[in-house]
């Protein structure tokens, strides 16, 4: 289950993340209301974290946006706005919930795991990951970049949906091997080095913003910079 949490905020935004991704769900982070949009428009989405005063578009007014594009996603709101009169303006703008700062993780989390119970998903939707102009679809097990199709063999698509899972973090060797090998890495064999390699002629090759990086010492990181 994917979340984007639209909130200004950084240690905020940064603390919910974190716990978050500790409950093993991926989490995006938005600050303001124009960055929000970008993101939906690039990944699909099982749930929204906003709150109500965040810059460029206000969370009450992306809200109402977005229940008329996907009505189906819940949304949640976030913010110190604690009256009823308060609440009544978020679900009246189609909010699914209401939650007043300060509180603690385990609430936010039980309300979450509600909600997204109570979300029924169209079982015909594309279950796709998306970095760029690059497109996984984890279905047909196929890739796209840009209007070129990419053939992949099924141990470049795991390790490739990997990647675009973790995009933008440092990933090991040894992370790599364990999630996308399931063994403990091996430090005489070069075998990770050498599917990403494979990995980049296929993806990078001939496109003028690379999506695989290496980092020296640390191993790599997926993404645009």
């Amino acid at each position: 289950m994917r979340i984007l949490i639209v909130e200004d905020e950084p240690k905020v935004a940064s603390f919910i993340k974190n716990g978050l991704e500790e409950s093993y769900y991926e989490a995006d982070i938005a600050y303001d209301g124009l960055s929000a949009e970008k993101l939906i428009r690039q990944y699909k989405y099982d749930l929204f974290i906003l709150d109500i005063i965040i810059p460029q578009i206000s969370g009450l007014d992306l809200c109402k946006k977005l229940k008329k594009s996907m009505s189906n996603i819940p949304v949640l709101m976030l913010t110190a706005l604690g009256t009823t009169d308060d609440k009544l303006v978020g679900f009246d703008a189609g909010a699914d919930d209401y939650l007043v700062k300060p509180f603690e993780f385990r609430e936010l989390l039980a309300r979450i795991r509600v909600l997204l119970k109570r979300t029924n998903r169209p079982h015909d939707s594309v279950n796709k990951l998306v970095v760029g102009d690059l497109e996984l679809n984890l279905d047909r097990k196929t890739a796209r970049r840009g209007d070129q199709d990419i053939e992949l063999t099924a141990k470049e698509i795991t390790l490739l949906e990997y990647f675009m899972r973790n995009e933008g973090r440092v990933l090991s060797r040894n992370d790599i091997a364990e999630k996308v090998w399931d063994i403990s890495f091996d430090f005489s064999t070069n075998v990770v080095d050498v599917y990403v390699n494979f990995l980049r002629k296929k993806i990078d090759k001939g496109f003028e913003n690379k999506l695989i990086h290496t980092r020296i010492g640390f191993g790599y990181i997926f993404g645009e910079f």
